[in-house]
This record gives structure tokens, C-alpha cells and sequence, in this order.
């Protein structure tokens, strides 16, 4: 059934022609580059920052850093939700970065002004009044600058490609490689020029060079605005998905019609002059499908019909939900790497001296930074090449299969921090004057930043391409809503296990908890490793049911029938395809049939050639 009343048909921008492709993210790269150099190094230092200028106690930095950071990836929904919606992402990531650029200009302030710091001599609680206003505020701001660049600044990216485009779809996986290897060299940087100088030299020239860095990021993204592809906003994505959940409620009392055809869908004409494409109907979670009932003398109106693909896009949004959640543990062990293991690393035991030069504990990342960046290559031009040949899948392998592998090494990463924590913890009680070299650490990093790899470049991807194009910047947010989350839960699970095992341990001590690094030395922090490792290895179980039931989007062609004379396009129906390939005298087609549970980590494309005649034969019999 096509509709008859077709508001908003949201036409790409003309002026867009030319534009988009690598010319263009060049810019994103850039800014990516410089604004990680400041960024992933407070995220490493802060908590030393908090213990030695501040005077938190242990638990409190890191639940201070915790909170701070989860806020920041929490907010990149408010990006994703403006840029979708009211004003494109170029905007978008510009008014964010003023403001992510002024609060690092406040933090540079306060650490420079000693009447805006507690005195050295300060026990604890010395964070209050004006010191404390001025604190906050600065982390505010920065959670709500950084998070809201980085919910439309992905997806602005992944814009520049065309899916549609066999040539620029492929180009898309490379993207992300490129923008996870543009993040690891600024990250690289920031771990070690800009920590080593805010910890040897002045906290305030560290914020002061991050300040600086991320100004002349934002600075160069501007430049590339002439080259960008902007995707006008359009209707609201919440909105959307509200109408379809109302109108399937009001209409649960109907029966689903027999065939998929009486349900309510815009004409081709629509999706032929708008950027969006029409999706094909799924089995999974039916009900759903009743808001695509139009009842008998009811005009096609919003609220009282939604087209199919209107139902589709909720229905992929839905089967979205488990797969994000799923990731969620492994960003809690993400945060004990920027906590507790930079806490290892300062204890007295640890040897920081690299030759002549002393290493400080928060540079310890750039370990698995330099193998990532031989890595990310490695992967872009010989994995995924050699693995294309074997699945016939353009990013080697599939998103989710991409994100299952992370999932694994997160788990073995935590395993082996437990390890090493017991080595160190020994080393510090029954052999003191034997230092321990620091880069023993270096083994729980490495781990987790190929597992990161993995995990972090499949999810963007999985997102921005199953997202309706109305509502990508919100969905490839669901990858940083997923670190916000599991930020947040580290601090529940160190409060809660603190609780707990203060009741039930000898010591009457919590696992993890202490006022200076070296209380480490007496507390149980390889068991919370351990906990981890164990609750990550059920996450992935968890992780594999769901894949295994979630089932790729599918888009129906827009197929223009000769009618003799430009008269209105009807839709075919007898064969869906997904993607047609010509090759010598067959057709290579890809059925979209509909399957209640694809195989696990696998797009449901059955492929087959079907000879020229035949296909023709087939479809003038449905014409006729």
C-alpha cells in the first residue's frame, strides 16, 4: 500500500555534489589527532592529579575520574540528538569544542593559581567553596564540550562516504580504521610528551599544551568545511520512535494482514528523492507491525499510521539495545587501566627508569598505542584483504564478529592484570629493595588495546550502518553511551565490593581502597581483576545469544518499471534483492528472505544466479 500524503521528502543537499571522500576527513583526522593528544592524556592522569594536587584518597580519585568520564561519553547523546535533529554535525562538533577548549583553558587557570588550590598541607576534604566551584565547573564543561564532539563527529565522518556507492562503501571500514589510528597517534603523544610534562615539570603546562592542541584541532576541522558533505537535519529520531510504540498500542486489537503488501509504505517516488532508504519488512517482533496497519476510511497521517521502514528503523534500534549492553563490562575494565594500574605503577616498587629517563606511570598506555599503530595497518591491508577472499564480506569480517573478538581479550586482559598484581604485591612485601621494572604493566595494556581495537572500530561501524540515516549520529553514540556506563559501573562495583568485603575480609579492609598508592600493597586488588575477568567471560556468552539473534538490516531496491510513459513507479515484489551484481550472462542476487534467527555473526545473504531470461520472464508475469 503506498501513502498517499508524503510530508518531508529530506533531499540531500545539492551543493554536496563533489564533495565527501578522503579529501575530506583528512580534516576529521586532524582534529581527532590533536584533540586526542589532550584528552586521552587527562584521562590517564587525572586521578594523579586528584591524589597528589587535590588530596583525594584513593577510592575517591578514581570514582572522581569514573564519574567525570562516564558524563562526557553519557552527553555525546545530546550531540548525536542535536545533530540528527535540529542542526547539522559540523555545527554541532564546532559549538561543542568551544567549549570543551574554554574548559581546559579554566583547568589550565586553576592549576597555575595557588589561591585556587587546597593548601599542600591540606589532610583531606580540602575541596570546597571556591575551589571546588571552580573545579566542577571545569569537568562540567568539559564532559558536556568533549562528549557532545564526539556524538556527531563519527558520524559526520562516515558521511563523506556514499553506501550506496560500491567503491565508497568499501571505503567506509576503512574510515574507521583510519579515525581508531588517528586517535592512537594523538593519544600516543598526549600519553608521553604531555604527561611527562605536567608530572616533571608543572600540571598546568600539561593542561596548558592540551588547551593548545585541541584549539588548533578545532581550527584546521573548520578549514575543511568547503570539502564536507552535510546531511540536512530532519525529523526528530525520539519522535519517531515514539509514533511507531503509540500507534502499534492502538492498534494491537487488529490482525496483521496476510501479506506484507497491505501494509502501509511510502511510494518509490519518495525514496528515489530522499536520502533515505526503504527497508525491508523482518519477522522479529511483530508486534511492532500493527502500527503499518491502516485502518478501512483513515487518511495516511502521523500518529495514526507508520510507514514500514518507520517500524523497521524501531525494530533495528530495538534489536540494537542487547548488543550495546553487552559491551558495557568491558568498558568497566577500561577503567581500572586509567585508575588502578596507574596506581600500580606508582607504587614504590616499580621501577619507572627507561635508560637515563624516568617514565612516568600514567605513559605506560603508549605501550599498546605503538603496537596499535602498527596493528591498525596491519589489519586494514593484510587482514582484511585476505579474510574479504575467504567471507566475501567488504570489511573482512563482520562488525559483530569484529566486536566479539574484543570482547574475549577484555576478559583475558583482566585475567592477566590479576596476575600481575600478584607479582607486584609480592615483590613490594617480601622483597622491597628488589624493584619490579614498570613495563610488567605493560602486558594488561597491550591486551586490552588490541581488544579496544576490535571492539571500538566495530561497534562505530555496526551503528552508523544498521542506523537509519535519520538517526546515525544517535546510534554510533550508543558506542559511547556504552563507555559512559561502564565508567559508571566501575564506581558502583568499587563501592559495593569495598562494602562488602570490609564486612567479610580479616583485615576488616575493602578490597580496593586506601589513601595513598602504596596501601596497595595490603589490599586485594588482583581479586577484583579476577572478579572482572570472570564477569567478562559471561558477558561474552551473554554477547554471542544476542548476535546470534540479531539480524541485519536489509534495504529494498527502488525499482523503476517501464509503464510506457512516466506514469507513477510501482513497486516489485516478486523477488526482493538486496544487491545485484552483473556478470557475464546471469545475475549474482542476494535474496533478503526472512529467517527467525540468522546464523551467528552472519548477514543473512543467500547468494545464487538466477539466468537473464528467466529473471525477465518472472517479472513480466508479475506486471501482468
Amino acid at each position: 500500500m503506498q501513502g498517499s500524503e508524503e510530508k518531508e521528502i529530506n533531499v540531500v543537499d545539492p551543493t554536496n555534489e563533489g564533495k565527501g571522500g578522503f579529501r575530506a576527513t583528512m580534516f576529521i583526522f586532524a582534529l581527532l589527532t590533536f584533540e586526542s593528544m589532550g584528552f586521552v592524556a587527562n584521562m590517564v592522569s587525572l586521578v594523579q592529579y586528584f591524589l597528589m594536587v587535590l588530596h583525594f584518597d584513593l577510592q575517591t580519585a578514581a570514582n572522581t575520574l569514573t564519574n567525570f568520564l562516564g558524563s562526557a561519553f553519557l552527553l555525546s547523546l545530546l550531540g548525536g540528538f542535536l545533530s540528527d535533529t535540529y542542526i547539522n554535525r559540523l555545527t554541532t562538533c564546532l559549538i561543542f569544542g568551544v567549549l570543551e577548549v574554554l574548559a581546559l583553558v579554566i583547568v589550565t587557570v586553576q592549576a597555575y593559581s595557588h589561591d585556587l588550590l587546597p593548601k599542600a598541607d591540606c589532610p583531606k576534604d580540602c575541596v570546597h567553596g571556591r575551589i571546588a566551584f571552580v573545579f566542577y565547573t571545569s569537568l562540567c564543561l568539559l564532559a558536556i564540550g568533549s562528549g557532545g564532539v564526539r556524538g556527531a563527529l563519527p558520524a559526520l565522518g562516515a558521511d563523506q562516504f556514499n553506501q550506496k556507492d560500491p567503491k565508497e562503501a568499501k571505503a567506509l571500514a576503512t574510515f574507521f580504521n583510519c579515525l581508531l589510528l588517528s586517535v592512537v597517534i594523538g593519544a600516543a603523544v598526549g600519553v608521553t610528551l604531555i604527561v611527562w610534562v605536567a608530572v616533571n615539570k608543572a600540571w598546568y603546562w600539561g593542561f596548558f599544551i592540551s588547551a593548545l592542541a585541541t584549539a588548533v584541532g578545532f581550527i584546521v576541522f573548520a578549514l575543511g568545511k568547503p570539502f564536507y558533505r552535510l546531511h540536512v537535519p530532519g525529523q526528530s529520531p525520539l519522535l519517531r520512535i515514539i509514533q511507531v510504540i503509540v500507534v502499534a498500542i492502538k492498534n494491537r486489537g487488529l490482525a496483521l494482514p496476510n501479506t506484507p503488501s497491505e501494509l502501509y509504505e511510502l511510494s518509490d517516488k519518495y525514496y528515489m528523492d530522499s536520502i533515505e532508504s526503504k527497508i525491508a519488512r523482518t519477522y522479529q517482533l511483530r508486534f511492532l507491525d500493527k502500527a503499518s496497519i491502516l485502518p478501512k476510511d483513515v487518511e495516511p497521517q502521523p500518529w495514526k499510521v507508520c510507514s514500514v521502514t518507520q517500524v523497521e528503523e524501531v525494530k533495528i534500534i530495538t534489536r540494537m539495545l542487547p548488543i550495546f549492553i553487552s559491551t558495557i563490562i568491558m568498558n568497566t575494565c577500561l577503567a581500572q587501566l586509567q585508575t588502578f594500574s596507574v596506581e600500580q605503577g606508582n607504587t614504590k616498587i616499580m621501577d619507572k627508569s627507561l635508560g637515563h629517563l624516568q617514565f612516568p606511570a600514567p605513559s605506560i598506555p603508549v605501550i599498546p598505542l605503538v603496537f596499535m599503530a602498527f596493528l591498525i595497518p596491519l589489519y586494514e591491508f593484510v587482514f582484511v584483504p585476505f579474510a574479504r577472499k575467504i567471507t566475501h564480506h567488504p570489511s573482512g569480517i563482520t562488525q559483530l564478529q569484529r566486536v566479539g573478538v574484543g570482547l574475549v581479550l577484555s576478559a583475558v586482559s583482566m585475567a592477566v592484570a590479576g596476575l600481575v598484581e600478584m607479582k607486584r604485591r609480592h615483590q613490594a612485601t617480601k622483597h622491597p629493595d628488589e624493584p619490579m621494572s614498570l613495563f610488567w604493566l605493560s602486558f594488561q595494556y597491550g591486551i586490552f588495546g588490541i581488544a579496544d581495537m576490535f571492539t571500538l572500530v566495530g561497534l562505530l561501524e555496526f551503528f552508523y550502518k544498521e542506523a537509519p540515516v535519520g538517526m546515525r549520529s544517535l546510534s554510533t553514540s550508543f558506542t559511547w553511551l556504552s563507555l559512559s556506563f561502564g565508567y559508571y559501573l566501575s564506581s558502583i562495583f568499587v563501592n559495593v565490593i569495598n562494602k562488602v568485603t570490609r564486612k567479610v575480609s580479616p583485615s576488616k579492609k575493602g578490597w580496593v581502597e586506601g589513601l595513598i598508592p602504596e596501601d596497595l600493597n595490603y589490599n586485594n586488588l588482583n581479586l577484583f581483576y579476577w572478579f572482572l575477568a570472570i564477569l567478562s567471560l559471561l558477558n561474552f556468552f551473554h554477547y554471542l545469544y544476542w548476535a546470534s539473534w540479531y539480524k541485519y538490516k536489509t534495504e529494498e531496491p527502488i525499482v523503476k518499471l517501464n509503464d510506457g510513459g512516466g506514469g507513477e513507479r510501482e513497486r516489485e515484489e516478486s523477488v526482493p534483492i538486496l544487491h545485484e551484481e552483473r556478470s557475464g550472462g546471469a545475475i549474482k542476487c542476494h535474496h533478503s528472505e526472512e529467517k527467525e534467527h540468522a546464523p551467528i555473526f552472519h548477514e543473512e545473504e543467500e547468494r545464487c544466479e538466477i539466468d537473464v531470461k528467466g529473471r525477465h520472464s518472472e517479472e513480466n508475469e508479475v506486471k501482468n
